[in-house]
């Protein structure tokens, strides 16, 4: 027992590298003033993220459909030219052959103007302003999905970052150990298991710096791939409780009414009646209003130009009798999507749900978690430094330290991990309640807009450049 005296004697090696691992943790919490802060990363995401700004361009594209279905209520307007030469060889009376070579030109002008088509453009323009709706709730729900994992890219770097720094302090804890035991070996205070125990555990500690540092750089290549470029210094990220709702009940219901995936599937549900509506307008009449002018001219040689000008306007009713059965099958075809949309807003509103509940679960759980790891390090500190002292006085062995020291570098490790977690439950929350935007988490960007650019194109009856000039 005098020669374990003599090994922890000489001063607080245990207590320093306690005190290490504390720093560690501290550096979560304290960053450089000009660090970037989560809502900075947000920022960057929301603005260069290529999946969120895919999605924008898809929902121009689906803009595109209302003007499309708009042009079924204007004129169409086609011109024709044609010109060419013409060889004519005659035989006349007492076989006397008469050839001449004719150069007949026309032009012409059509206006035709649809009065009736059984509904089908109306219903159109109602089906592609409900995919408009429709698109821009998928759009809002990629763009939580990239905002959620912008959160938890950072929130990893973040912890990464302190995990390496934790387990740096605790290879140095363990080096420092082993140089004690084998200064104490070659003493002949300690067994040559003693120092065994202690190369072992610094092998251990070296083993978990390296899968550290590898987690640490894998999470940063994610952070770079999400928010558009690699992370530097990282602010602590706080949970959004201001934000959350306060039940689960209330989580639920905000969840069925608010979340976008639910109300998408609400205008497909839309979408697909119409095209009901759609196909059994096939079924009747079509009324056209057409007028016509034109102007041919035929040159002969011998009878010189000649040629007719011609002008008209006519009314045309097609009424369909018997297609083949086309029509009858499309608006059967028509009802079945129609039901199964139904079925797959009932099941999005059931997954909805349970998003909303799992979400609400795992983020009180999360605040548990925290309490608890909290706990478990200040008593694990307190716990390293009884032992170092006991160490100190002979009542205990290097083994113990060693122990000791592992029990707290998990619990540290447990605390990270609960911090993280906790933060990104809270916006996993958020986001199943259909609240994870610009506007809710008041970040400095300008919000993206889509209807800007549907009021853009809406009414255009022309023109092939898009807004943006491309």
């Amino acid at each position: 027992m005098v020669g374990r005296a003599k090994e922890f004697g000489g001063g607080r090696t245990f207590g320093r590298g306690a005190g290490l691992v504390l720093a560690a943790c501290i550096a979560i919490a304290t960053s450089p003033a000009r660090a970037e802060d989560l809502a900075a990363a947000l920022v960057k995401a929301y603005q260069t993220n290529p999946q969120l700004n895919a999605e924008r361009a898809r929902q121009r594209g689906t803009d595109e459909n209302v003007p499309q279905a708009l042009s079924g209520y204007r004129p169409q307007i086609a011109a024709n030219l044609g010109a060419g030469l013409q060889a004519v060889r005659d035989l006349l009376p007492g076989n006397v052959v008469q050839s001449a070579t004719l150069k007949p030109w026309q032009i012409g002008l059509t206006v035709t103007q649809t009065l009736f088509n059984g509904n089908r453009t109306a219903n159109s323009v109602r089906q592609a302003e409900l995919q408009v709706q429709s698109g821009r709730e998928a759009l809002r729900n990629v763009g939580q999905s990239v905002l959620l994992d912008a959160v938890t890219a950072y929130t990893s770097v973040l912890a990464n970052q302190s995990l390496v720094e934790a387990q740096r302090s605790n290879v140095a804890f363990l080096k420092e150990t082993l140089s004690i035991t084998q200064r104490r070996l070659n003493a002949g205070d300690v067994t040559p298991t003693d120092a065994s125990q202690a190369e072992a555990r610094l092998a251990r500690g070296q083993a978990d710096l390296n899968a550290a540092e590898v987690n640490l750089a894998i999470s940063q290549a994610t952070y770079a791939q999400v928010i558009g470029s690699p992370p530097g210094a990282l602010k602590a990220a706080d949970p959004i409780e201001r934000l959350l709702p306060r039940s689960r009940e209330d989580a639920i219901a905000l969840a069925t009414k608010e979340n976008p995936a639910v109300t998408a599937a609400g205008f497909d549900v839309d979408v697909a009646s119409t095209a009901i509506r759609i196909a059994e307008g096939t079924l009747l009449p079509t009324v056209t209003l057409q007028g016509s002018v034109s102007r041919s001219r035929d040159s002969d040689p011998t009878l010189g130009t000649f040629g007719t000008d011609q002008a008209s306007i006519t009314a045309n009713v097609n009424a369909p009798i018997y297609d083949g059965g086309m029509a009858a099958s499309q608006t059967r075809q028509a009802k079945e999507l129609a039901a199964q949309s139904r079925l797959v807003l009932d099941q999005v509103r059931n997954q909805a749900r349970t998003a909303a509940i799992s979400a609400w679960v795992a983020n009180e759980g999360a605040k548990i978690a925290v309490s608890a790891s909290e706990a478990e390090v200040r008593a694990a500190t307190v716990a390293l430094q009884g032992v170092s002292k006991e160490a100190q006085g002979g009542q205990r062995t290097t083994v113990d330290v060693l122990n000791s020291q592992s029990d707290l570098i998990q619990a540290k490790a447990r605390l990270i991990g609960a911090q993280r977690d906790r933060v990104v439950a809270s916006y996993t929350l958020l986001g199943a309640i259909g609240r994870l935007d610009v506007k809710n988490l008041a970040l400095n960007t300008p919000d993206y807009l889509p209807e800007v650019h549907y009021h853009q194109v809406r009414d255009a009856w022309h023109g092939l450049r898009t807004p943006s000039g491309q």
